[in-house]
């Protein structure tokens, strides 16, 4: 079983399991007892004027970008977090081998946080084409 502490939780993918880390996640995030928990909400790929780019690998490096910076608003980073939830308009391979691959760079050197990926058919502005909320954990 491969299992890393970091401060605030543990990350664990159970040997039973096939491991995930070509796919940019975890099975599975224990949280120690009273940690502090910070719940993201769904983070669009708008810049901070509200402006949306129409294309898909934009709108994600913005998302990522607008989560490091409401982390670090609170005094969290990317490592943080324990779980994400990623809806994506239209999914396709192309789509999933995108954020797979912005995961891997952006969380080189910690665990990847546990992901559910789910595909929609539209989100809060018709011109989005990503939202992602995450969970994060601090001492």
């Amino acid at each position: 079983m491969n299992k890393i502490n970091t401060q605030a939780f543990e990350i664990i993918n159970p040997d039973t399991l096939y491991h995930p880390k070509r796919n940019g996640y975890s099975h599975i995030a224990v949280v120690k007892p009273n940690m502090r928990i910070i719940h993201l909400a769904g983070q669009g790929g708008e810049n901070k004027n509200g402006e949306l780019s129409p294309f898909f690998d934009q709108q994600v490096q913005q998302v990522f970008y607008n989560i490091q910076q409401a982390l670090a608003s609170v005094q969290a980073t990317l490592s943080d977090i324990a779980v994400l939830r990623v809806l994506i308009v239209d999914h396709d391979a192309q789509k999933h081998q995108l954020v797979i691959k912005t995961i891997v760079d952006l969380w080189k050197t910690h665990e990847f946080p546990v992901c559910t990926l789910i595909p929609v058919t539209g989100l809060a502005l018709p011109e989005m084409q990503i939202e992602i909320e995450a969970t994060a954990y601090t001492a």
